[in-house]
């Protein structure tokens, strides 16, 4: 067996490099480290850190298919983040025009959860610390 130390990043391709950036740090609250223009590939890599922790790496690739989320197609299903009060994470989604599904609860923790979308329809989650 392999000894993981941990995640390193989450790769995400967005349609529309600039407007998935400003949703990730403008909404979401992450900041953008280093971004590279890649002129071999016509593509833009961002990273992008949350509270001091790389964890996203953001590509633009022209003309990348779209990737099948919903029925729940096989493979990655979500990603999902962790907030203090779910309550307040939400109004500072809606506010900025991003739809969230009803409150659920785990029925094995009993902790708060919901869902919402990128601006590619990629399902993220917020859940209640």
């Amino acid at each position: 067996m392999i000894s993981l130390q941990r995640m390193h990043h989450i790769a995400i391709i967005a349609s529309d490099y600039a407007r998935s950036k400003t949703f990730y740090c403008r909404i979401l609250g992450f900041t953008l480290i280093g971004e590279h223009y890649r002129a071999e590939q016509n593509s833009w890599k961002g990273d992008l850190e949350l509270h001091g922790q790389y964890l996203i790496k953001l590509f633009s690739f022209p003309g990348a298919p779209a990737r099948l989320s919903r029925p729940e197609a096989q493979g990655l299903r979500h990603l999902a983040f962790s907030v203090a009060d779910i309550d307040q994470a939400i109004a500072g989604l809606v506010a900025a025009g991003v739809a969230c599904e009803p409150v659920r609860v785990d029925p094995l923790t009993g902790k708060k959860f919901t869902f919402f979308t990128d601006p590619d329809q990629l399902p993220l989650e917020l859940y209640e610390a």
